[in-house]
């Protein structure tokens, strides 16, 4: 027995001092709960914290200052698969920043103040799974090609930011996606959205259960006043942007009676979309 303790004696030293540097390479203010995640959450941090373990696969950054992302911020680590950038104060993501993400499953850029998504941005992270870009107020413009290449993307979020149009290839080329969320955003629902109508009338299971809306008076008589009974609390979504289209013309021209039936004549029960 005693030279199988000889034996082990210096692995046993070897793993205690892996542990202890592990430990010691947690960055300033940050805890490392376990060798592979590092939390600096709500630590008022204005940039990216120095010395991050280089095998670090969770990596929580939420409810901080940091302004923005370097582009080479993410070549040194090769196996980060979660990366939560949860209410910072970043406008932009710098063109090849994610491009080198190759293992990254979960990404949250939610509650920041991005103004756009450009083509590219994402640099065809296939590993990615779910992507929260929520609760952006100035996020005003996805470009079509913004998702290229994100083949694995099962949940996307969009909601409550400042988008008022979006165009369908960027969801069409996500074979992967089960659940897209864009409500609370403020969409000009006019006939040239029917599009988009139509594609989330196609998948209308991708999209997440939202409570219906009463519809008021005004927009019952603006419509002829002949819906009834339980039809009043969900409003189709060619009925409120009817509404909306009928409403704006009203104060400058003549509603345009063929593109308002073309609106009419849709099919989809959405009344959380037009806010």
């Amino acid at each position: 027995m005693l030279p199988c303790v000889c034996w082990l004696q210096p692995l046993l030293v070897l793993l205690s001092s892996v542990l202890r540097a592990q430990g010691e390479n947690c960055p300033a203010s940050c805890l490392c709960p376990d060798p592979h995640t590092v939390d600096c959450s709500g630590r008022g941090l204005i940039r990216l914290p120095d010395e991050i373990p280089l095998d670090v696969r969770r990596l929580l950054l939420s409810d901080n200052c940091i302004p923005r992302i370097p582009s080479d911020f993410l070549v040194l680590y090769s196996d980060l698969v979660y990366l939560d950038l949860r209410n910072n104060s970043l406008s932009h993501i710098e063109p090849g920043t994610l491009s080198t993400s190759s293992r990254l499953v979960f990404l949250d850029l939610g509650s920041n103040n991005l103004t756009e998504i450009p083509s590219g941005t994402f640099g065809q992270s296939r590993s990615l799974i779910k992507l929260r870009l929520g609760n952006n107020p100035y996020l005003s413009r996805v470009n079509e090609d913004a998702f290229l290449g994100l083949t694995s993307l099962r949940e996307l979020e969009l909601e409550r930011n400042a988008l008022s149009g979006l165009q369908v290839g960027a969801l069409s080329q996500l074979p992967s996606l089960r659940v897209v969320r864009l409500e609370g955003n403020p969409w000009v629902c006019n006939c040239n959205f029917a599009n988009l109508f139509g594609w989330l009338e196609e998948n209308s299971q991708k999209l997440p259960n939202v409570p219906g809306r009463v519809m008021k008076d005004n927009e019952r008589r603006a419509l002829g006043g002949n819906l009834q009974g339980d039809g009043l609390r969900y409003i189709s979504l060619q009925t409120v942007c009817s509404f909306i289209h009928i409403r704006k013309k009203n104060k400058q021209q003549k509603v345009n009676t063929s593109r308002l039936q073309f609106c009419l004549s849709m099919r989809f029960m959405l009344p959380w979309l037009c806010v």
